[in-house]
């Protein structure tokens, strides 16, 4: 079936299922999961493209300046500040479902390995079934084009 959006333009999933939808031009995709498998999933696609000007002033939190500056030298050709701009998106849509709260990206400062990365929460965690959930992980790549992000927060237990 169709799924509307509810007041705060979240997508209202059915009863028992938990998801996360994302678009870009020329992309558009939907993960779900049953929520007795997954507390919450976060997905993001953007086009591989550098952010424009001024946009890293906006996103940026902590360290990851400096992070970017030594990631642009290893990983030539690869924009990176829209990865950490998806991967902030992907915590984002992670995050919402659980608190109900707005998550700003100044909120999250998120670090790489590899393929992987961690956002690391710097406002009040989250708590999944008394577990506090202030790391959320995920995963990215890029093909054709888009860079993609996932973020997957499992039940605790």
């Amino acid at each position: 079936g169709v799924i509307l959006p509810g007041t705060d333009r979240a997508p209202r999933w059915p009863a028992g299922v938990v998801g996360s939808m994302t678009h870009c031009p020329g992309f558009r995709a939907a993960a779900v999961a049953l929520d007795r498998d997954a507390a919450s999933l976060g997905i993001d696609a953007e086009p591989h493209a550098p952010l424009p000007d001024g946009v890293h002033d906006l996103i940026l939190a902590g360290e990851e300046r400096a992070m970017l500056a030594e990631l642009a030298g290893e990983r030539r050709g690869c924009a990176m500040d829209r990865v950490l701009f998806s991967a902030k998106e992907s915590i984002y849509k992670a995050w919402y479902p659980l608190t109900g709260r707005w998550l700003g990206f100044d909120d999250c400062e998120v670090t790489f390995d590899g393929n992987a990365f961690v956002g690391g929460v710097l406002i009040e965690p989250a708590v999944v079934g008394g577990t506090v959930v202030a790391r959320f992980h995920g995963r990215w790549a890029i093909r054709d084009g888009i860079v993609l992000t996932a973020v997957h927060v499992p039940r605790p237990g």
